[in-house]
């Protein structure tokens, strides 16, 4: 069966700051097949957005060069480490279409789970793991799934875990998901739309953190073999 790779990305800032301090960058691996990376710095605003593309620029330029992903994760820690004394961190999350191995790879520097679904079924990957920056040699959490139709990975900033609590509400993402994969199976960019609009609505429209949601799915492989990329950025704030 031929399949292929859809990724979703939603992302929004945190209420009243003027930068969202999380990072998302997509590329293309050099012997095949695709990583989407996602960072987020510690706090917020501009500061966080430093932090967040310093770790994702350095990750993107080593897989480019055919490190591999928990390689690439720790020398993206080390260098923040050296960087910044220690003092500062950031979660980082890799999600990659490995053509050479057949499989999904998912790197975690990161408290908040990954979550994998097949055909519906979720399973919760919340192996202790810790952010990147703190200490000198920090390892991710590595997992690997062999591709087949109906993988679904999806990764997140903590704004996602956060949103709700200032009003004594949770999002309890292994809840809300079956429903949503349900609604849109085959479409990546509804599913991280709406855990996004739902941590709004938490969060009454004032998202007390960052919101970031990278939703990666494999599909059956239809249509032509065009490859296309769609990015919708709006410029609220545009001088």
């Amino acid at each position: 069966m031929e399949l292929e790779v859809q990724i979703g990305v939603a992302k929004t800032k945190k209420y009243a700051t003027s930068f969202s301090g999380d990072t998302v960058e997509v590329i293309e691996r050099p012997i095949g097949g695709v990583s989407v990376v996602l960072a987020d710095g510690q706090s917020s605003g501009h500061g966080a957005k430093w932090i967040s593309t310093f770790v994702v620029r350095k990750v993107i330029t080593l897989l480019a060069e055919g490190v591999r992903d928990g390689a690439a994760a720790r020398a993206a820690s080390d260098n923040l480490f050296t960087e910044r004394g220690g003092k500062v961190s950031s979660t980082l999350n890799i999600l990659s279409i490995d053509q050479q191995t057949k499989t999904l790879v998912s790197t975690r520097n990161n408290p908040a789970p990954a979550i994998l679904s097949i055909h519906n079924s979720i399973q919760t990957l919340n192996e202790p793991s810790l952010p990147i920056g703190i200490y000198r040699g920090t390892r991710p959490v590595i997992n690997e799934f062999p591709l087949e139709e109906g993988l679904v990975a999806i990764v997140f900033s903590d704004g996602i875990v956060h949103a709700g609590n200032r009003y004594g509400k949770k999002l309890v993402i292994e809840d809300y998901l079956p429903s949503t994969l349900s609604n849109y199976p085959n479409d990546p960019q509804k599913i991280a739309d709406q855990l996004v609009l739902h941590a709004m609505q938490l969060d009454q429209q004032r998202p007390s953190d960052d919101i970031s949601v990278v939703v990666l799915s494999v599909l059956s492989f239809s249509g032509d073999e065009i490859r296309r990329m769609n990015v919708r950025l709006p410029l609220l704030t545009w001088k």
